[in-house]
């Protein structure tokens, strides 16, 4: 395990939800965070802004920058890089935390909501990653994390939303991909995804409603799971497609009653794509 204090991690979609609560462990733990987010003003029904985030992080006596930023526009993108390279001289790891969801098949999915999928899921991870690589590069432990599933081939999980499924399994073939491609670089690549239900509003507004969190873990367990990858050694983690309470165990831990996010469940509902 090596240190976080001082080393700096971007991470799209922190305003709120899994995004946030990897930021502030990794802020617990002296590293300074980017928040870069499309949420720099409070919305009427989700909670939390990046200067929200920015602020709990400053509370916990670590460095934070909120940036705004739009993962679909490239422009965006480059901005954020060269902001964050002025702050800060450089990135030990980015997290490919924003995601867009839409729970429907192919026959009452519009197009205009596949392709936001598609540029917040897909083509973020690779534009992202991309720009960021210079940076990463001079990084002595760099590390790439995107929040996608196992690729698990059953028809079922196709079946109902093919057009997430397939986002989401392309984020994770480019872990796959990019794994390799980035080894000559010493920059570790990998894949997280939660076993459970996570509390979040995803699962709030897309997958069941607010009765959901009941049987589901909180953002914590999600967070603790990202802290072990990226504190791994980049050349002796990479290239896997890791679920949250597994790589947990992997690393020792034996503990989970206190990820539920309401006291004393044990039941929980399996998420997607975990058999």
């Amino acid at each position: 395990m090596t240190t976080l204090k001082g080393r700096t991690y971007v991470i799209t979609g922190a305003s709120r939800g899994i995004g946030r609560a990897i930021a502030l462990t990794l802020a617990e733990q002296g590293a300074n965070i980017v928040i870069a987010a499309k949420s720099d003003k409070p919305h009427p029904k989700l909670p939390g802004t990046i200067h929200s985030v920015a602020d709990e992080i400053h509370a916990l006596g670590a460095k934070a920058l909120a940036v705004k930023l739009d993962v679909r526009d490239d422009a965006s993108i480059n901005a954020l890089v060269e902001t964050v390279n002025a702050e800060f001289g450089g990135i030990d790891g980015l997290i490919n935390n924003a995601g867009a969801i839409r729970l429907s098949g192919v026959e009452h999915t519009p197009t205009r909501k596949y392709d936001l999928m598609f540029q917040v899921n897909n083509r973020a991870v690779m534009a992202c990653s991309q720009a960021f690589l210079p940076l990463l590069k001079q990084s002595s432990n760099a590390h790439i994390l995107n929040l996608s599933p196992p690729l698990n081939l059953d028809p079922k999980w196709f079946k109902d939303y093919a057009p997430y499924t397939t986002t989401k399994y392309g984020m994770s073939m480019l872990t796959l991909g990019m794994a390799e491609e980035f080894k000559q670089y010493g920059i570790a690549v990998n894949s997280l995804w939660p076993k459970t239900l996570i509390a979040t509003d995803a699962v709030k507004y897309e997958a069941g409603g607010e009765k959901m969190f009941a049987v589901s873990r909180t953002t914590q367990i999600m967070a603790d799971a990202a802290l072990a990858i990226v504190s791994s050694q980049a050349s002796e983690l990479t290239g896997q497609l890791l679920v949250d309470e597994s790589i947990l165990r992997d690393k020792g831990q034996t503990e989970f009653d206190h990820y539920a996010y309401v006291e004393g469940n044990t039941e929980f509902f399996t998420d997607l794509y975990v058999e």
